[in-house]
């Protein structure tokens, strides 16, 4: 049985003519019947009944044919995976990136990446590290975008950007009048942060020590909220400060007098964004551009936005 005995098959099965199947088949008619009367012969069943009037399936015909389109389908499914894979940028790019990134990150890099390869199509998760790790090793990611440090066996992790922290203020709030906060000062405040299992959470705590529950000891209220956007309307109404990445620290969507951010004193506290992908993932091409366009696009317009440059 071949696959091209299959084709066969299905063209007859179609045309209702040995001589158009034969036609269709870019081979002699000939050459057809021979290759169907052999597959008949190795089932053991005869598939096609001929008459003065035409071709008729015969009623074990029908379930067979239908097998053996599912059968060139996955072949044809098969071949175009292969050229996909021959082509990096055919196939969509499956691409997670954690909660505090991707909103951020996604606007401004979804139409760079389609300006530098318009044929790259993404699909996108956000989520948090942990499940986008596991993602990644199933096969169900090629690449995430996660916070450094990130470790994992057989994969490759790349650098992206550097960005630093910002405290996110009331515009009324009495820090306003001082053009940086050290962040020891955020042990006297009501500070808002996110829950627990966000890694950004980590990165403020490491910080901004002062914030973690054992040292509170009283001083000031720290309220957790699930997002960095409920973050930032908790703060517009009042409710306490908190730290944002810069990326995520733009006042743009609020009217003049609800916030403003300022600067920490120096060391200024930071994170590192990284990609991370599987050592094996045969579409390197697609990777490095992913990389290409965030460090050398992406990045920096996400630092002329939180500049205001």
């Amino acid at each position: 049985m071949t696959l091209t005995e299959l084709r066969y098959i299905v063209a007859v099965a179609d045309e209702k003519h040995f001589g158009r199947a034969a036609a269709r088949c870019f081979v002699s008619q000939p050459t057809l019947s021979i290759g169907v009367k052999r597959l008949e012969d190795e089932l053991g069943v005869t598939l096609f009944e001929r008459s003065k009037t035409g071709v008729h399936l015969t009623s074990v015909a029908e379930a067979l044919v239908e097998k053996a389109r599912n059968i060139l389908s996955d072949v044809d499914s098969f071949k175009e995976t292969a050229d996909q894979v021959k082509d990096p940028f055919l196939a969509p790019l499956r691409i997670g990136a954690i909660y505090t990134i991707g909103p951020y990150l996604f606007p401004t890099l979804l139409p760079a990446l389609k300006s530098a390869e318009p044929r790259m199509k993404l699909f996108i998760e956000e989520n948090f590290t942990g499940v986008l790790r596991h993602m990644l090793k199933k096969g169900q990611l090629d690449a995430i975008i996660v916070a450094l440090p990130f470790t994992e066996p057989d994969c490759e992790v790349e650098p992206l950007y550097t960005e630093p922290f910002q405290v996110l203020l009331p515009a009324d709030h009495p820090w306003t009048a001082d053009a940086s906060i050290p962040p020891k000062r955020l042990n006297g405040d009501d500070v808002l942060m996110l829950g627990e299992g966000h890694c950004f959470r980590d990165q403020v705590i490491d910080a901004c020590p002062a914030l973690s529950r054992s040292s509170r000891h009283g001083h000031g209220l720290v309220v957790e909220g699930s997002s960095l956007e409920t973050l930032r309307h908790m703060v517009a109404s009042g409710l306490g400060v908190t730290v944002l990445p810069a990326s995520a620290a733009g006042l743009e969507n609020y009217a003049p007098g609800y916030l403003t951010t300022r600067p920490f004193t120096e060391p200024v506290p930071s994170r590192t964004v990284g990609l991370a992908w599987r050592r094996q993932f045969p579409r390197k091409d697609a990777i490095e551009l992913l990389i290409k366009v965030i460090s050398e696009q992406v990045a920096p317009q996400l630092h002329a936005k939180r500049t205001g440059a």
